[in-house]
């Protein structure tokens, strides 16, 4: 997607893909209230004092990973909360889930990247606490790490498609994933191993 490339499509993708996060988290913050949420090694005693769009930013200033890495570290969030439904996203865990998923997805992508100590700075946390947080994050993906490039075509053209819409993401009350799917109607989620007529389905 040759639009990645462009740092101002990159700008406007962080602060999009933060705003997602941000209607998300608010919405299972909520939740928490009346639904039981496992807490997890992901979990701050407190809600950071960093906005998610400034913890982002602060990610794509420092990083310096490919483009694509936010792409994949979204595809990443949403393949963990359909495997942990019993972890969503809140304001007390979305920053650290947000550094790990980066910092894996720079790993995957790239050849060159930073160590965890360096993630573990640029996300304001320790490299004990960063290993930590590695771990559980790939075995709450079940070490699902490929991105085939169908799947990173849809989740790229989504995005896109809704950047240019600019068109607010409302979530259903009986959702709190971070299904764009089901948050803009939208068809992400799919079986890779479906027939591709099916895959290129993105209107539900």
């Amino acid at each position: 997607m040759a639009e990645l490339e462009n740092p101002n499509f990159m700008s406007k993708l962080v602060t999009f893909l933060s705003s997602i996060l941000q209607r998300v988290a608010e919405s299972n913050d909520l939740k928490r209230r009346f639904l039981p949420q496992k807490i997890s090694v992901f979990h701050g005693l407190t809600r950071p004092n960093i906005s998610i769009q400034s913890y982002l930013e602060r990610i794509f200033n420092y990083a310096n990973c490919s483009p694509s890495c936010y792409v994949v570290a979204y595809i990443y969030l949403d393949r963990f909360v359909q495997k942990q439904p019993s972890l969503p996203i809140n304001s007390y865990n979305v920053h650290r889930l947000l550094i790990t998923s980066v910092m894996i997805a720079a790993k995957f992508m790239d050849d060159m990247y930073y160590n965890n100590a360096y993630y573990a700075k640029v996300g304001g946390i320790s490299t004990r606490e960063m290993n930590f947080l590695e771990v559980d994050f790939l075995f709450g993906l079940a070490f699902d790490l490929n991105v085939t490039p169908t799947t990173f075509h849809t989740y790229c053209c989504c995005l896109q498609r809704e950047m240019l819409l600019q068109s607010p993401l409302s979530l259903p009350d009986h959702h709190s994933s971070l299904n764009l799917a089901r948050s803009s109607k939208l068809h992400l989620h799919f079986n890779e191993d479906e027939p591709p007529h099916h895959k290129q389905q993105l209107a539900a």
